[in-house]
């Protein structure tokens, strides 16, 4: 007897149906026929989604600054604008930063206003006084 010759006792098994993957629950599986649900891998997409691709993607949305940026006033201009020896928000009607950029040759209060180190020195050297 050779191999070829072999037979089984039983005739071969009828071929299963393939059945759809996943769940127990014959051809379908529970998915219905065709339409995106019925296939692999449907992901539908939620609709918020949507929404914010169709929002406009400028350049630098993202990275505004957060706070504004100061308009600047330099030391040299101090005496010029100083009334009484005193500068605050009131006094300039706005709020603006200090710099140290040029000379001072008067003494000077500084009320409430943002000061650069440079600026803090030269007033502090002159005998005013940044609060």
């Amino acid at each position: 007897m050779q191999i070829h010759q072999i037979k089984r006792n039983h005739p071969n098994p009828k071929p299963s149906p393939r059945v759809g993957r996943g769940g127990k629950r014959g051809s379908y599986s529970g998915k219905g026929v065709k339409g995106q649900k019925a296939r692999a891998g449907h992901r539908i997409r939620p609709a918020i989604r949507d929404l914010i691709q169709r929002l406009p993607k400028l350049r630098g949305v993202k990275h505004r600054p957060v706070t504004e940026k100061l308009p600047v006033l330099n030391v040299s201009d101090l005496e010029k604008i100083a009334k009484n020896g005193v500068i605050s928000e009131k006094t300039l009607g706005r709020r603006v930063k200090i710099l140290g950029d040029g000379e001072i040759k008067g003494k000077v209060t500084v009320e409430g206003l943002p000061v650069s180190k440079s600026a803090k020195n030269k007033i502090e050297k002159m005998g005013g006084q940044v609060k």
